[in-house]
């Protein structure tokens, strides 16, 4: 079917439909969508974001009536010679022109600021207290009163008010959670402070968003809400943890844990023995010699959604968990980190260096420890 009419108005059905489909993308599902809040928080900042949103519709829809009715009704007619009634300098027009604008204002600020005062800085009485630390390109989760500290995916129970303190450890970055809280800068040397709580349990995607480097993008976490029951076995069992990691029964499994502490030796260019890799020295799992602080805790790794910071993807089309899935993810990730999180200081580990049995016994130990 051919589209008759000319060219102008072609490009004018074109640009529409092109404006169209814009519009209708920006309707799609997104998990990190703020106008679909699960917290008071959010609740409450997206509440007065609509309702900035209307008052603005409202005035935007007043001045374009107004303005299309003065446009018709005062345009210069065909013969006209009488200049219309000036009205410049009209107190009655000053006044009204003026206190329409303030009564806009205390309209919007009355709703701001006491929105600001529910959900900014501490909050009294918490349920809870999680330390928020923020790496290039990571998020540390440490629980001062369970004395359990995690990485990239934080663990709360659900309906508890959660106070979250904020620092930085190297640059300024920006912790949010679109559908529990908005954003709170984190910053070097600076305790910030925020709270949220989550109405239902599930997995909430959080993101970075203060740009911080190569990987800006790429600094995602997860937090995830659980039963008041599941929250407290899932610290008793990181509690447990820090009692001692059980041997292991499994040989790939010893032989994966011997590699990540170091413990496999070989023999350099000078006849002296050094670790083959020493995961250890940067890494802490809890439990083990393993006591490093520079790079992310990982006594649960094999339980988290993600590998490398929520950049990939531990479950399938179908939304469960895939070991094999995560197996692949992490076998990718120590081969080759920069490849996915570009200015990682976490070194690659080509063959040369680690033979693929050796990667398969140590991505073997890191899904063993999914307790």
């Amino acid at each position: 079917m051919r589209f008759r009419g000319s060219p102008a108005l072609r490009r004018s059905a074109l640009g529409l439909l092109a404006s169209l489909s814009v519009l209708l993308t920006g309707c799609a599902t997104l998990p990190q969508n703020p106008l679909d809040p699960k917290g008071p928080v959010a609740e409450a900042q997206t509440g007065l974001l609509m309702t900035s949103l209307w008052v603005a519709t409202v005035i935007g829809a007043v001045v374009t009536v107004l303005l299309v009715i003065v446009v018709l009704r005062f345009r210069a007619k065909p013969g006209q010679t009488e200049v219309p009634k000036q009205i410049h300098g009209s107190t009655k027009l000053e006044i009204l022109w003026t206190a329409i604008p303030i009564a806009i204002l205390v309209a919007i600020a009355i709703p701001t600021v006491q929105a600001n005062f529910a959900t900014m800085g501490r909050i009294e009485n918490p349920d809870m207290t999680v330390k928020v630390v923020g790496h290039q390109w990571w998020f540390e989760f440490q629980y001062p009163e369970k004395s359990v500290t995690t990485a990239n995916e934080l663990v709360i129970p659900v309906g508890k008010k959660v106070a979250v303190e904020l620092v930085s450890d190297d640059v300024i970055h920006s912790f949010w959670v679109p559908q529990l809280a908005g954003k709170t800068d984190v910053i070097p040397n600076r305790l910030n402070h925020m709270w949220l709580q989550a109405n239902e349990e599930g997995l909430y995607y959080g993101q970075c968003a203060e740009f911080c480097g190569d990987s800006h993008a790429k600094m995602r976490f997860r937090v995830r809400v659980v039963s008041d029951q599941a929250y407290t076995a899932w610290v008793e069992t990181r509690l447990a943890q820090q009692k001692g990691l059980p041997a292991a029964t499994d040989a790939d499994i010893a032989a994966g844990r011997a590699l990540f502490e170091g413990q496999t030796k070989v023999k350099n260019s000078a006849g002296k023995e050094i670790p083959k890799v020493n995961c250890a020295s940067c890494h802490a799992i809890d439990g083990t010699t393993a006591k490093g602080k520079t790079a992310p805790n990982l006594s649960n790794v094999g339980d988290r959604n993600t590998v490398a910071a929520g950049i990939l993807e531990n479950y399938g089309p179908d939304g469960k968990f895939d070991a094999a899935l995560q197996a692949a993810n992490l076998k990718k990730w120590i081969r080759n980190p920069v490849s996915f999180k570009p200015g990682t200081v976490m070194p690659s580990h080509p063959e040369s260096k680690l033979s693929d049995t050796e990667l398969d016994q140590i991505v073997k130990y890191l899904q063993s420890l999914n307790k």
